[in-house]
């Protein structure tokens, strides 16, 4: 597919929500790695750092990654988008160091919870705004009330895990869980810009390979320097783990990133997004049955707010007849 095709709507969705299986296995990964290391930050680098040996292959490998390659440089030097674009990455080492940090801490429900929250608010502003590739979409009152249904949707699919018993590393207090929240809503919050700058960067390369090239080289920049800090002050974390599967966090963040980048052209940032969170809900359920974690819990809440999260999405992506609900905003 080239850079100026787009998707339909039936086929771009199902790839978003493939896009987000990724995202709770990530965060898994990541998650056990940053306990075993001690050191968020340095399970942060371990992960990018592995996204980025993947992606330097696969850039090296394919034509269509070398084509992307020498597409980079010329788009930045003409400013062909904001330069700022080249530093979605960034936003990227957030997201991943709030897994390695607080997955931990908070426990995947809140952690899931809160990055949902940020995203979907973030979806309906980037799309409002016009940051995407796909252009500015209006705010009607169906998107409104799909990103609400969402939103309740996602809480209570992880409910039984808030039942289950307090966030891991907290006294059990709602103030203690405050500040830990606050980075994973953060993070939720950016990706949606994070997914718009990579959807117009990808326009420009020609290819979504080169685009999460970018992304992990400018993350790859931010946690290594965020980890030269760290170990002055602090000293190193524990030793890197023998196991092999620890080292898999990086190569599901190039699945998710580029799908992401490719996919915001054709569908926008909320669409995308939401698919993404379906993928992730899905993908979280299924680990719960197959790969069981400490004080998992599947109940009928589980299964039917998932259930009802795809509903929430379907409502807000259906091509609704103009003035549906309420009366749509002027896009300009």
């Amino acid at each position: 597919m080239t850079s100026t095709s787009r998707l339909p709507l039936l086929a771009g969705l199902p790839l978003a929500v493939g896009a987000g299986l990724a995202i709770p296995v990530q965060g898994r990964i990541n998650g056990a790695l940053g306990a075993r290391l001690n050191d968020g930050i340095a399970a942060a680098v371990v992960s990018f750092s592995t996204g980025l040996v993947v992606m330097i292959l696969i850039s090296l490998l394919l034509p269509r990654g070398r084509a992307g390659l020498a597409r980079i440089l010329p788009a930045v030097r003409s400013r062909a988008f904001p330069p700022i674009y080249v530093l979605a990455g960034c936003i990227g080492a957030v997201f991943v160091f709030a897994q390695s940090f607080t997955v931990g801490l908070l426990g995947v429900a809140l952690f899931t919870v809160a990055t949902v929250t940020g995203q979907t608010v973030s979806g309906l502003l980037v799309d409002r705004l016009g940051l995407g590739p796909a252009g500015k979409k209006p705010v009607t009152g169906i998107r409104i009330i799909g990103c609400v249904l969402t939103i309740a949707a996602v809480a209570w699919a992880v409910s039984p895990r808030f039942a289950s018993g307090s966030a891991p590393g907290t006294d059990g207090g709602p103030a203690s869980l405050v500040l830990p929240l606050l980075l994973p809503v953060a993070a939720g919050f950016l990706m949606s810009f994070q997914q718009a700058m990579n959807g117009t960067a990808t326009v420009h390369y020609g290819t979504p390979i080169a685009a999460t090239l970018v992304n992990f080289v400018a993350g790859c920049l931010v946690l290594w320097t965020a980890l030269a800090v760290k170990v002055s002050v602090a000293g190193p974390g524990n030793p890197l783990p023998g196991e092999w599967w620890y080292y898999l966090g990086g190569p599901m963040g190039c699945v998710f990133i580029g799908l992401g980048a490719l996919l915001v052209r054709s569908l926008g940032v909320l669409v995308t997004g939401l698919g993404m969170i379906a993928g992730q809900l899905l993908g979280s359920l299924a680990l719960d049955v197959v790969l069981p974690g400490p004080g998992t819990v599947v109940a009928p809440a589980t299964v039917l707010g998932t259930i009802l999260t795809l509903a929430a999405i379907i409502l807000a992506t259906l091509p609704w007849p103009r003035g549906a609900l309420c009366r749509q905003r002027p896009v300009g």
